[in-house]
């Protein structure tokens, strides 16, 4: 009988210890909203590494792109009440046509449906600037185009900083510099209203500080050296002011 206790209390320890060494691992992969899951969520095989979620939402979001930001450029060029507007136009219809042809590539390489159309909501940014003219139809145009590039930008740029697919870090690449250019397009305008962008684009929220370890300070806990001395001045020595002289004032 002692010798079955002993037994289980051995047991009962193996699978405890156990627990406690998969508890981390699999609270780490359940838990939503980690780098972990949302980078590898429905990754599939393909001759050019994993191609995840992401990936695919990211190669859909171009091909998107194009779709409205291509006519619009053409509108744009015909529109434009001003040479820059007319320019910005003209890199709108230049990029996004290299950008689509590359995009469809990369889904005929990956096996990929594409979108044939743009979304609601570039449908309306379209019919919007279809019902502007002239000054407004230019304020109009710069401001939308540069509010959709700022949004896509920062979406590249995650694609671009994790994915494990070749063939989507290429096209990451070649969206990048395309969105970069029609951004500083857009803004050699002279017509984008930064505040308003700055107020119409929600961005994700920065993570919270992380904790500091036990046993390590954190920088703010470091001594700072000590404060410079300074030797007293010999008698009937002149001590420079601390307080500067405030400037006189011109002569009339």
């Amino acid at each position: 009988m002692r010798s079955f206790t002993g037994t289980g209390l051995v047991v009962t320890a193996l699978t405890a210890t156990l627990a406690a060494l998969l508890f981390p691992l699999w609270s780490y992969r359940d838990r939503t909203g980690t780098g972990a899951v949302d980078l590898t969520a429905g990754s599939v095989a393909t001759p050019y590494g994993p191609l995840s979620a992401l990936d695919r939402d990211f190669v859909d979001r171009v091909r998107q792109a194009g779709l409205w930001e291509l006519p619009a450029g053409q509108q744009a060029e015909e529109r434009g009440t001003t040479d820059a507007v007319r320019r910005a136009g003209e890199h709108l219809v230049e990029g996004h046509t290299a950008l689509d042809r590359h995009v469809r590539d990369v889904a005929a390489r990956l096996g990929l449906d594409l979108p044939s159309q743009p979304s609601a909501q570039q449908r309306q940014w379209l019919t919007r600037l279809g019902a502007a003219r002239g000054g407004r139809y230019d304020r109009e145009f710069t401001n939308i185009l540069r509010l959709a590039h700022g949004t896509v930008f920062t979406v590249v740029a995650q694609v671009r900083a994790t994915t494990r697919n070749a063939a989507v870090r290429e096209l990451a690449d070649d969206a990048n510099t395309t969105v970069l250019d029609h951004m500083k397009v857009l803004e050699d305008t002279g017509l984008v209203d930064f505040d308003g962008i700055a107020a119409g684009t929600k961005l994700r929220q920065p993570p919270p500080p992380t904790a500091v370890p036990s046993g390590i300070r954190a920088p703010s806990a470091f001594p700072l050296p000590p404060a410079a001395t300074r030797s007293e001045p010999s008698p009937g020595a002149t001590t420079p002011s601390a307080t500067p002289s405030s400037p006189q004032p011109p002569e009339k």
